[in-house]
């Protein structure tokens, strides 16, 4: 039995949780989420807690079991306080800015790269160099803030390029001359 599907989900007030089967709908403060879930989970609602349990005793219900249970308490999360995920840029004339909802970002291209974000997610930028990605679901902050690292990701040599906040890069050493 999986010990992470075993842990109740606790409800924060001001969110509403919808069971449909295996629909999940969730409505709070910072927006609203819904999720079928996979065969094999039983999800039920019990004075303010949530609980995910496997359906019956095969392998693929004792699969999901911790997943399912791991989505509903991403959704619980994400509608009541949110998701955030920060990117460092690092490099001579590397930069990002917000226009609009859109986000610029100049990284040694000829032209400045344009990321637009799908509906639920914002952009912020600090120092020129600092990317906030906010949003309500996990899963597309994650996305989308991949999506932005893999415009120039990090190199070893410099360490010029984007990368997640505390992300170490492997460094490699250079050529060596002769003497």
């Amino acid at each position: 039995m999986s010990r992470i599907g075993k842990a109740p989900i606790p409800i924060p007030d001001k969110v509403t949780i919808t069971l449909n089967g295996l629909a999940v709908a969730v409505k709070g403060p910072k927006g609203e989420l819904s999720r079928t879930l996979p065969e094999g989970v039983v999800v039920s609602e019990e004075n303010g807690i949530v609980l995910v349990a496997a359906a019956d005793g095969t392998r693929r219900s004792r699969e999901r079991h911790g997943l399912c249970r791991t989505l509903v308490a991403n959704m619980v999360e994400g509608v009541s306080k949110g998701f955030t995920r920060k990117l460092e840029i690092i490099g001579v004339g590397y930069r990002a800015q917000v226009q609009g909802r859109k986000l610029l970002v100049s990284a040694g291209y000829s032209h400045p790269v344009e990321v637009v974000p799908p509906e639920g997610i914002s952009f912020q930028v600090e120092n020129n160099t600092q990317v906030l990605i906010s949003g309500s679901d996990k899963e597309l902050v994650g996305n989308e803030a991949a999506k932005i690292r893999a415009i120039r990701p990090p190199e070893p040599y410099k360490g010029k390029g984007i990368k997640f906040e505390g992300e170490r890069i492997l460094r490699k050493a250079g050529k060596t001359g002769k003497k």
